[in-house]
């Protein structure tokens, strides 16, 4: 359906140049747009809607119709006697036909891409709506999925719109009522700098334009357009895992989620298994929300005592002493290169499993 501002902008534009009264209405009868003294009597507009003919003169105004799909889409009316009246009409009826093709291209774009990555296609009818809405079946790929508060999602939409849908063959579109959806192309293979160089470059614009914080996720890059159901899986996939494990980074690489993406794909109970053998049955009181934190330090600092004193301003006599008592509650020396990693992974394990406890069920 045309935005009825461009059917208004196209009367204004007509009349402004033929200054010939011209009106627009829907396939109802009701007035979309007028311009000069362009209307139409109610009685001569029902009965015009109710005839087989395609266009009609009644009185001193020229009727036509606009179809779409064997229906009354649109009514034009135009006044005034002769060849020019009627040539206007045949005119915006024509400009008319030209912006439901446009419009319904746009909306059979966006339907064809909603369906293709969310893999509800053949692969046959794939290549033959792709040729019909003439998109190129090859050519570098990626998606990126936008995460942003619901109440901002139109806003930054129309943000990456500007930003990105002028270029050719990128999309901008939504399967969810929770995240915007880039389909980013390519004239050669991208890597990942250049993926994250995007993904920052996103958030900062809607962060300064929308004014609310945005997280960007994305895919491996793509060469065949079947595959890019693929590449928004990843994205997806992205996404959760960094939402579980990596909470405080707003870009999120498929290819970068590292041990986070191997638990996420652990069954349940083997998660539970690992974690009765760690810490037994439960986190030890040892293990309060200081400590945590201070080891948290400490490991991103390579096991680094003097680092990790001076970046968290605690005596380094402290930072022994707590890890001596996790020592002591779980048997980990965490001053040891596998036992650390031991921890860092029971720690997400622990992480991924409440918030499994969390989700609706």
């Amino acid at each position: 359906m045309i935005p009825n501002s461009v059917i208004e902008n196209c009367i204004e534009d007509l009349y402004n140049i033929t200054k010939t009264s011209i009106a627009a209405y829907d396939g109802q009868g009701k007035q979309i747009a007028s311009a000069g003294d362009g209307k139409a009597d109610p009685a001569h507009l029902q009965a015009f809607l109710d005839s087989p003919a395609d266009s009609q003169v009644i009185g001193d105004s020229h009727l036509m119709k606009v179809t779409e799909d064997e229906e009354n889409a649109y009514i034009i009316v135009t006044g005034g006697q002769g060849d020019t009246a009627y040539n206007v009409g045949r005119i915006a009826v024509s400009q008319i036909k030209a912006l439901q093709i446009a419009y319904q291209e746009k909306y059979d774009k966006n339907s064809f891409y909603q369906n293709l990555i969310l893999d509800n296609m053949l692969l046959v009818d794939i290549y033959n709506r792709a040729k019909k809405l003439h998109i190129d079946t090859k050519g570098w790929r990626a998606v990126f999925l936008i995460d942003v508060k619901h109440d901002v999602k139109n806003i930054a939409t129309e943000l990456l719109k500007m930003a990105y849908h002028s270029q050719t063959g990128s999309v901008i579109t939504a399967v969810d009522e929770e995240k915007i959806i880039l389909i980013k192309t390519f004239d050669s293979k991208p890597g990942t700098s250049d993926l994250e160089q995007i993904g920052e470059t996103i958030v900062s614009l809607i962060n300064t334009e929308a004014m609310t914080n945005a997280k960007v996720a994305f895919g491996n890059p793509v060469e065949e357009l079947k595959d890019v159901s693929k590449s928004y899986k990843e994205g997806k996939l992205a996404l959760e895992v960094s939402n579980i494990f990596y909470e405080e980074k707003n870009i999120a690489a498929y290819s970068a989620l590292g041990i986070g993406r191997l638990i996420y794909q652990l069954p349940v109970n083997l998660c539970e298994m690992f974690l009765e053998e760690v810490f037994g049955g439960g986190l030890p009181p040892e293990l309060d929300e200081e400590t945590i934190t201070m080891i948290g330090k400490f490991l991103e600092n390579n096991l680094n005592v003097s680092q990790t004193s001076d970046q968290l301003y605690m005596h380094r006599h402290t930072i022994l002493y707590r890890l001596d008592k996790v020592q002591k509650a779980t048997g980990l020396n965490l001053r040891e290169f596998e036992d650390a990693l031991t921890y860092r992974i029971a720690m997400m394990v622990q992480r991924y499993l409440d918030y499994l406890k969390q989700m609706p069920s």
